[in-house]
């Protein structure tokens, strides 16, 4: 597989880094709640950004390398569209107001893209010196997609650290803004922002732990995983407010990531037999009878997880809302006719 240009992987992380200030000042110069339209034009113009890219690496190094970003970036995205479901919950639980809401998600996604980076460092380390690490990896992503079928909205008490922090520090009912500390009646207190951000920390921790180990199973280059992360955390912000109550209507979108991640899963179980050098799995000698799946095979199988149970979804919801519509006017109907 030919070799991406160094100018132009260098060049490439600038200009992210470059984007992600220049987002962030935007959000530090003018915090507020973006309108629908806003939200719309600034998700497109990532989404646009990354197409664009994809065709740039197809142009310098190929389809194969095009492929594999692509594959990785629609992965990352669909995890980062589950982060934002949490995300809700948190924002609600802690009765985050909106107009603070904007700065706390980028504040979230600055954590989630360097524990990304620490991750994908890790991740091309154990790679290139243990290839059995891949066995780990497969295994980890499939227990992940089991327990993604579980409801994860059951969070009804908070978090071993949060709960220890209420007993053993003082912290305000209130916000003042984004500040984590305020003085009262001469005492030093937290504000809840305190919590906010470390259950949005440990969110963003967990999800880190699936998406690297979910990303190399498509590609093992750190330039494409890193990248691919960045661009699909990028507009996360906007895409909150853009889908807003939607998420919660997207009932399936968690089993189409569930089979995405069960698939990787398998994928990397298979890619492990290949490179298989434990002695007690067929005497340390490759398995060479395991399947390998190509990058677009991968590819073809993310579009379809997530355009199928995007589709059902909405399928349901408008079910769900045609149904309500109904038991409203036969209550209307009852009710005129008492």
């Amino acid at each position: 597989m030919p070799e991406l240009p160094p100018l132009f992987e260098i060049g490439s992380m600038v200009a992210l880094v470059a984007i992600l200030i220049i987002d962030l000042l935007i959000v530090v110069r003018r915090p507020h709640v973006p309108s629908m339209k806003e939200a719309t034009l600034w998700v497109s113009l990532y989404v646009g950004l990354a197409l664009v890219f994809a065709l740039l690496m197809l142009n310098f190094a190929g389809g194969e390398w095009a492929g594999q970003f692509l594959a990785g970036w629609l992965t990352e995205y669909s995890l980062s569209i589950d982060n934002l479901f949490v995300f809700v919950i948190i924002m609600a639980r802690f009765s985050v107001p909106k107009k603070i809401q904007q700065e706390v998600l980028m504040i979230g996604i600055i954590i989630a893209l360097l524990l990304r980076g620490i991750f994908i460092l890790l991740g091309a380390q154990l790679i290139e010196n243990f290839s059995w690490i891949f066995y780990i990896f497969g295994a980890w992503l499939v227990w992940t997609a089991i327990q993604q079928l579980r409801d994860h909205e059951d969070d009804d008490s908070d978090s071993f650290i949060v709960r220890a922090l209420r007993k053993r520090i003082r912290i305000t009912d209130t916000y003042n803004g984004i500040k984590l500390k305020v003085t009262e009646n001469g005492h030093k207190h937290f504000t809840p922002m305190l919590i906010v951000l470390i259950a949005i920390g440990t969110t963003d921790l967990l999800f880190a732990l699936d998406s690297i180990p979910a990303i190399f199973g498509i590609t093992q280059s750190p330039f494409i995983v890193f990248t691919a992360n960045v661009f699909a955390l990028m507009g996360l912000r906007q895409l909150y407010f853009l889908l807003g109550g939607l998420l919660e209507r997207l009932e399936y979108l968690k089993y189409g990531i569930a089979f995405i991640l069960a698939f990787i899963g398998v994928k990397l179980v298979f890619h492990a037999m290949h490179v298989n050098e434990l002695p007690f799995l067929n005497g340390g000698e490759h398995i060479d009878w395991a399947p390998e799946i190509n990058t677009w095979t991968s590819l073809g199988v993310i579009v379809a997880a997530m355009a199928v149970s995007t589709m059902a979804s909405v399928i349901k919801a408008r079910r769900d809302a045609a149904k309500r519509g109904h038991r409203l006017t036969d209550e209307v109907a009852h009710f005129t006719s008492d």
